[in-house]
């Protein structure tokens, strides 16, 4: 059965308030780059300990508010739904590359799926005090203003964000950072996946495309687009949620030109 809208919405505001407290124990961290050591999970793949306490402080306050709910989180907090309850997807500091770094471009993401779809999405940039926040059939706002993706419909004007990570190999990005830049598009990767496409849907961007992603990294930015009235590829097919998937969130007028570029690529969107 699905979640009504009271239920959405109630879910959406103790996402939206967890966020901002999560989000601003890592700008403290942050702030004081002393307070924590780094580690490696693998190449450009950096790890804190910041990452796993924001972590189990979400997991812990969303268990005391909805203990039904599943719980997936990127630094390995997992709890089972039980029958077809909600399942929290979260990731507490996308862009750790960019925060032990000290560039302030990162942010809290925390998605909510159920019934085979993302309904709700969360996403904090504390640097910025930004809170993007999304759910299915409610719109998408950036601090309570509603926003929209671009209306780009020309790769010769058009911003796009290509993500990266060690998975695929340095071959295919390139491939697809030549096949962009040949149709005449600006370029980006600026280190967080959740804020790339957080920032397709308020329009500072018209595209984020990766060969492959994981659910955590994307989930609540794919609400945000497709509430903004963007195109999200369909993310969850094919075990996205357990193995991740490759993604094309855009502005509608950019969804032929990229799609076709992923396919020249070998992108199974």
């Amino acid at each position: 059965m699905a979640l009504d809208d009271r239920e959405l919405d109630l879910r959406l505001h103790a996402a939206a308030a967890l966020a901002r407290e999560a989000g601003e124990i890592a700008k403290a961290r942050f702030r004081d780059r002393s307070s924590f050591t780094v580690g490696l999970k693998g190449p450009q793949d950096f790890l804190t300990e910041v990452d796993g306490e924001v972590e189990r402080l979400i997991a812990g306050r969303l268990h005391k508010l909805f203990p039904a709910d599943g719980f997936i989180g990127e630094e390995g907090e997992g709890r089972i739904a039980r029958g077809d309850a909600p399942t929290w997807v979260v990731d507490p500091i996308d862009g750790t590359a960019n925060f032990v770094r000290g560039v302030p471009h990162f942010c809290v993401s925390i998605a909510l799926i159920h019934a085979g779809g993302a309904e709700a999405g969360v996403i904090f940039d504390p640097m910025l005090d930004e809170l993007f926040c999304a759910r299915r059939g409610g719109g998408a706002f950036l601090n309570a203003a509603p926003i929209r993706v671009s209306t780009t419909k020309d790769m010769q004007t058009a911003s796009i964000e290509i993500g990266y990570n060690m998975r695929v190999g340095p071959e295919k990005f390139l491939g697809m950072l030549a096949d962009v830049v040949a149709a005449g598009s600006a370029a980006l990767r600026c280190g967080s996946g959740a804020l790339g496409i957080a920032y397709v849907a308020a329009g500072r961007s018209d595209a984020f495309i990766e060969h492959h992603i994981n659910a955590w990294d994307c989930l609540a930015g794919n609400v945000l687009v497709a509430e903004a009235g963007g195109y999200v590829s369909d993310f969850l097919a094919r075990d996205g949620l357990t193995k991740g998937n490759a993604l094309l969130a855009c502005t509608p007028g950019l969804r032929e030109p990229l799609a076709a570029i992923a396919a020249r690529e070998g992108v199974i969107l």
